[in-house]
């Protein structure tokens, strides 16, 4: 099963061996998280030719960023991600950010010979008000939806991913944080 587009958007903030790293970070590797991921929310655009400015970067960090308050809000009381806990946008403003960013999208119901299902329409003149109202609704979609139900926080030394828990006995978001975890708690237990 594929990780729904907003916990994959949220994700775009890894903790790596040299510290966090950014999908976001310049230009260049947005459009690359762009065009891998563009067609998961219908969005048929020529990314590979396009090229954010400096600005429309800033914005689609700033639509991960309240996606990530979201999850944030979601998972408490549990402690959010270490990330960017401390520098996350309040609640109230992360939900208008991404209700906002979704308007120009319009929800229709398509009924043909495979029986009725959603068919997502953008509004939107350019890229990257398409991209971000297609990011939005995914958004909208999934914590409207059951797998919300299945966040957690990797609570794995220096990992700052969200995941959904797929088993009952799954702890971590992935086999290596399992193994980053139980090294450590041997580590920590026989230095004493």
């Amino acid at each position: 099963m594929a990780d729904p587009l907003a916990l994959l958007l949220a994700n775009t903030i890894r903790a790596t061996s040299r510290g966090l790293t950014d999908a976001f970070s310049t230009r260049e590797s947005t459009r690359e998280w762009l065009v891998a991921h563009a067609t998961n929310v219908g969005m048929y655009l020529d990314l590979e030719a396009y090229l954010p400015t400096e600005d429309e970067r800033v914005a689609l960090v700033d639509l991960r960023q309240n996606v990530r308050a979201l999850f944030a809000e979601y998972v408490a009381p549990q402690p959010p991600s270490s990330a960017d806990a401390t520098v996350l946008p309040a609640f109230p403003q992360a939900l208008a950010a991404i209700n906002g960013a979704a308007a120009p999208t319009l929800r229709l119901l398509n009924w043909d010979d495979a029986g009725p299902h959603a068919e997502h329409r953008l509004l939107t003149s350019d890229d990257v008000s398409t991209v971000m109202a297609g990011l939005a609704d995914a958004t909208i979609e999934f914590f409207s939806g059951p797998e919300a139900a299945q966040i957690r926080v990797c609570p794995a030394p220096r990992c700052v991913r969200y995941f959904l828990k797929s088993h009952p006995r799954q702890e971590w978001c992935s086999v290596a944080c399992g193994n980053r975890a139980r090294a450590a708690r041997h580590y920590a237990q026989h230095r004493d």
